[in-house]
């Protein structure tokens, strides 16, 4: 809000949330404080902690400057800046479920996140369960007594489906079981969960938010109710980010909306072109009518990002690498949300549920800040190898 009360735009917030240049002698970004030591002012203030800060692992004014901002986008009770987008999943997890609680994940979701919960969460002894994206309401039907949390995933890695997260999110707020949603396709600006219900919000901001593909960070924003555990788990685990990467996420996050734009509306351009070419069976992208889950998007989005899949017309593993190493602009990379658009295959085979069918293999597309005639030519240059495959 403005000082006057009145609602301010997306990116008025994010030009100026997070730091009161006044509180640096007027710069308008805030310092980068390099600091594990924090001096007390004497031994009864150092007993009792009596002072803002303590030590480096439990934050600085640089992680405050960008916790602040998040909090703004959010609408959160409070959140942690994690070392990556992997560890903004794996600390929550691990904060709030134990030996014997039962979680259940969405069977679309990303990768590492599926081998952290088969692999670490196992052996501590969680009882991990992976369910349908789709279903809903019915995710009651899943929900035990020991069920602690629910994690959610929308759209889906790779597949894009999107989930019915208000009604999931009221299921198990019945069963007194947590939400916690990964949301760094749509972020914070196209999608706000804890407004439909989550408690706690996972960002890879690697992505958008950093936007140059040359850091790696993890926010993750929680309610009142779950921000105490939350921050007690981070304090616990001392997982903790390094200054310049934090100061150089809050940079980004100043143009994260303008990118954002521009890598919605050129995705869009090609994932309505991609719809009418040969060699393409189906476009994975929540935002096209054509898509079976648009009136769900429609409904709970006000955007979409740059990144979809695009499934071939018959073919394998052949056609699917000929297509990638056709390609002269996309690079073969993984991530996404950078300038740079980025190609990646689709593997599928670690799903139980959420398999398709699919006419044929797979490719993840990242839609850069680049010319949408000149992607489109390069796309056509896979096409054509595809095709002669």
């Amino acid at each position: 809000m403005a000082k006057d009360g009145s609602e301010m735009g997306i990116n008025t917030r994010l030009a100026h949330s997070g730091n009161n240049p006044r509180d640096y002698f007027g710069f308008v970004n805030p310092p980068v404080v390099h600091a594990s030591t924090v001096l007390y002012p004497d031994a009864a203030s150092m007993a009792a902690r009596s002072q803002k800060y303590t030590y480096g692992t439990r934050g600085t004014p640089t992680t405050d400057a960008l916790a602040l901002a998040v909090d703004a986008l959010e609408g959160s009770a409070g959140t942690i800046v994690v070392p990556s987008g992997l560890a903004a999943v794996t600390i929550p997890l691990l904060t709030f479920v134990s030996a014997g609680d039962h979680l259940l994940i969405v069977d679309s979701v990303y990768h590492p996140t599926r081998n952290f919960a088969d692999t670490m969460l196992k052996r501590l002894g969680v009882e991990v369960e992976y369910y349908d994206p789709y279903v809903g309401a019915g995710i009651a039907a899943l929900i035990k007594p020991n069920t602690k949390v629910v994690f959610t995933e929308s759209p889906a890695s790779n597949t894009f489906e999107v989930q019915d997260i208000p009604a999931i999110a009221k299921a198990a707020r019945a069963a007194c079981a947590i939400v916690m949603m990964d949301n760094t396709w749509a972020t914070p600006l196209y999608f706000k969960p804890l407004d439909h219900g989550v408690d706690i919000s996972i960002h890879a901001a690697t992505k958008y938010p950093a936007g140059h593909s040359d850091v790696l960070l993890g926010t993750v924003s929680a309610n009142e109710a779950c921000w105490k555990q939350l921050y007690q788990g981070f304090c616990t685990l001392g997982c903790c980010s390094g200054p310049d990467d934090v100061y150089q996420v809050l940079r980004g996050l100043r143009t994260m909306g303008v990118r954002l734009e521009h890598h919605q509306k050129s995705a869009l351009a090609i994932a309505a072109w991609l719809e009418g070419q040969p060699g393409v069976a189906r476009v994975l992208h929540p935002a096209l009518p054509s898509h079976p889950d648009y009136a769900l998007w429609k409904r709970d989005f006000c955007g979409s990002s740059g990144i979809f899949s695009v499934v071939l017309k018959g073919g394998g593993q052949r056609q699917q690498h000929a297509f990638l190493d056709a390609l002269k602009i996309f690079g073969l990379g993984y991530s996404w949300g950078g300038y740079e658009s980025l190609a990646v295959p689709v593997f599928l085979g670690d799903r139980m549920i959420a398999k398709g069918p699919y006419d044929g293999p797979l490719i993840r597309l990242q839609i850069g800040l680049e010319d949408v005639e000149d992607l489109k030519a390069d796309i056509m240059r896979g096409l054509e190898a595809a095709a002669a495959i």
